[in-house]
């Protein structure tokens, strides 16, 4: 496997704590409680039940496994062994199917073009070298009209004293060192780089947390966290 768009870095930090991806209350506290927002955010644009689906950069299955829940049928991608090998452990006791690979989305673009009907990459472009290279690569495995999901954080102020301030220092709510505010990537950068790989941003909706209640909601405003939904020209 070449890995030519992958920061070795972010691979050992996300693999140094893989034992802890279905802990709720543990590192990952944070995505368990987006997750439900996630799935909710590609069921209102995408029928799952039957489509084929492209998790990139998995993880340890969590938006994976929902997504098969659902009756997608989901192929997980992630650079991470010690990540994908807590994925495989979990099925046993979810009882759903997911078929899980280790590879760049890049040489697994090469041997998939135009296969799948939906690809999720959800807090990922945030943390590879070459975000365009990822977004290049998912348009060329998604079919013609497939629909293309992505979650990260906008580049302001804002995002800086919420998502690192806040979540990293404050509240804990994520290792710190997890994210670096300059890979941030403002909407207006992303729907350049859709465009110029062949996708067309469509939806848009903001993330945002509530500290006293502990809940995620999706609404207005893209300060900080956001969803984006796009289609494959």
């Amino acid at each position: 496997m070449t890995l030519e768009n992958v920061s070795e870095g972010e691979v050992r930090k996300f693999s140094k704590i893989a034992e802890q991806w279905w802990d709720p209350q543990g590192k990952f506290r944070p995505l368990h409680l987006l997750n439900p927002l996630r799935v909710e955010f590609i069921q209102t644009h995408s029928r799952v039940e039957g489509k084929s689906v492209l998790d990139v950069g998995c993880g340890g299955g969590i938006l994976a496994e929902a997504l098969a829940a659902n009756q997608a049928q989901v192929i997980g991608l992630d650079v991470s062994e010690e990540s994908l090998n807590v994925a495989k452990l979990h099925l046993l006791e979810s009882q759903v199917t997911v078929e899980y690979v280790c590879s760049t989305v890049e040489n697994f673009a090469e041997q998939h073009e135009y296969q799948f009907d939906i690809i999720t990459c959800m807090e990922v472009l945030e943390h590879v070298p070459d975000p365009i290279s990822v977004i290049r690569a998912c348009s060329r495995l998604l079919k013609a009209g497939g629909s293309l999901y992505f979650s990260t954080l906008n580049r302001t102020v804002k995002s800086w004293v919420f998502g690192i301030v806040g979540a990293e220092y404050i509240l804990n709510m994520l290792p710190r060192g997890t994210h670096q505010h300059k890979d941030f990537i403002r909407p207006s950068e992303l729907y350049r780089w859709c465009s110029s790989c062949g996708v067309r941003l469509e939806n848009i909706t903001g993330l945002h947390y509530n500290p006293v209640t502990q809940t995620f909601r999706l609404g207005p405003g893209v300060a900080v966290n956001y969803l984006a939904h796009c289609l494959r020209n």
